[in-house]
């Protein structure tokens, strides 16, 4: 468990270091008067009659010197053992069992953190062994290790990750559930990803309540690695039942399974191809290819032909900025496309050189309005897909939907649509329209709830996701 010092006790601290310095330069302007003086005030120093007095003052000094940023925390010298280093071929990762020794962080009814954040390493260190993975353990027992040392150590072993084990307290004994922080403040680490995966994953073995994931860690674990880095507090000792749970191996283990589905994850992440029909569209779609832009991702756009004439521009920039474009349909009228083969090729032939003088593109990719089987298509739909693979066209449905294709969609619907049907599947080619408002609004948001995917574009190499026909 972490607190933060406030302003005044920094003011405090610093006037009681001012004061310290004051006095130890008083000694030493008495130890240039007179070396009989410094003897004698340095033995009154040195040599106190209470020796609990002694150790106690010396400890105020050294949390104070040190910021007393972790509960409980027992500034000690440094071990001065080295880490071990990262193998060559292998992903490492850094397990941070928070607090040890002395630091025995927040404790109630006899069960103290550092002995739980301990035990759930261990369970994480041994699974991620198992898969392959090569754990460095900041510590393996019960032994103190300042902060910085950790910090330093895991710097110089080049992990890949960092992921630090603690536990949470509160003066409200009902408070409960799993929290996960990370340095928001950094965009270079990937950190907000693997806090996003570690405590979505978690929350999904144990069931515990899900509170916070935190960007405003003003921690030294979070902040000072060179890698991404996330600190998990994964109960609360405070509250009586999750306490139990805590210290019950039965607990333990589902705990350590969620960090470290987290951690593979954020390693092997599963694959999401974003795909917009219907566009392009002046301002709808120049919000999406912003947010697109703005995460580095690319994805496939099926464009309407007439809707290409009408905004060529934005079709432009669609292809520039190298996302994939295939082809929805010229004119998008159902029943003029579907009444028959050759009517439902006229048209699509049409959207080709429409897209093709435009953009530059020679489309290879296709979607039926509608998906290849629909209330319209029903009697034809086979014979298209024929004729369309016969001519090297690849048709593509998909397998998940933001079902944006409704009268006044609400943005937060859209997200929960979207997640809910992709059934945790590993490949998922996401049906959205890029022509909707709220689809613009809410994409941003919805990337983010979808760290287990990693976005991709629609190639020919990937077996396309096809509705069953008859």
């Amino acid at each position: 468990m972490y607190r933060r010092v406030s302003y005044m006790q920094m003011k405090k601290k610093k006037a009681r270091r001012k004061r310290m310095i004051k006095a130890w330069c008083a000694l030493i302007m008495a130890a240039c008067i007179g070396g009989t003086s410094l003897a004698l005030a340095v033995n009154a120093w040195a040599a106190p009659e209470d020796a609990s007095a002694e150790e106690a003052a010396e400890l105020n000094v050294q949390q104070e010197e040190t910021g007393e940023t972790i509960s409980g925390n027992v500034a000690l010298p440094e071990t001065g053992e080295e880490m071990e280093k990262k193998e060559e071929g292998k992903l490492a990762v850094i397990i941070d069992p928070g607090h040890g020794g002395e630091d025995e962080g927040c404790a109630k009814e006899g069960v103290r953190e550092k002995d739980v954040n301990l035990a759930i390493a261990k369970l994480v260190r041994d699974k991620l062994n198992g898969m392959g993975y090569q754990v460095i353990m900041t510590r393996e027992e019960d032994a103190y290790i300042a902060k910085e040392e950790r910090v330093e150590n895991a710097n110089a072993s080049n992990a890949d990750i960092y992921v630090s084990i603690h536990q949470n307290t509160f003066e409200d004994g009902a408070v409960e559930g799993i929290e996960t922080w990370y340095d928001g403040s950094d965009s270079v680490r990937d950190s907000k990803r693997l806090a996003q995966l570690i405590h979505q994953e978690t929350i999904n073995t144990t069931g515990a309540v899900q509170r916070q994931i935190r960007d405003d860690a003003q921690l030294h674990v979070t902040g000072k690695t060179v890698m991404p880095a996330c600190l998990i507090e994964t109960g609360f000792l405070s509250n009586p039942g999750e306490r139990e749970k805590l210290v019950s191996p039965e607990y333990q283990e589902q705990i350590a399974e969620g960090i470290v589905r987290g951690i593979d994850l954020y390693f092997h992440p599963k694959t999401m191809y974003l795909t917009f029909d219907d566009g392009p569209y002046v301002e709808n779609t120049a919000r999406v290819l912003d947010v697109l832009k703005a995460r580095g991702i690319k994805a496939t756009f099926f464009l309407v032909g007439e809707n290409v004439e009408k905004n060529p521009e934005m079709a432009k920039r669609i292809a520039e900025e190298g996302h994939t474009i295939g082809i929805h349909c010229y004119s998008h009228d159902y029943k003029t496309i579907y009444q028959s083969v050759d009517s439902y090729v006229q048209d699509f032939e049409k959207a080709y050189q429409v897209i093709k003088e435009t953009t530059g593109v020679e489309a290879q990719f296709f979607r039926f309005p509608g998906g290849s089987v629909n209330a319209y298509n029903k009697k034809v739909c086979k014979e298209i897909a024929e004729e369309m693979t016969a001519r090297g066209f690849i048709y593509y449905d998909w397998n998940a939907s933001m079902e944006d294709a409704v009268k006044n969609p609400n943005p937060e619907q859209l997200i929960a649509n979207a997640k809910e049907s992709t059934l945790g599947r590993e490949k998922v080619v996401l049906l959205a329209h890029d022509v909707v408002y709220a689809t613009g609004m809410c994409l941003d948001d919805l990337l983010d709830q979808l760290p287990e995917y990693r976005m991709e574009v629609l190639t020919e190499d990937l077996e396309p996701v096809h509705f069953q026909m008859k």
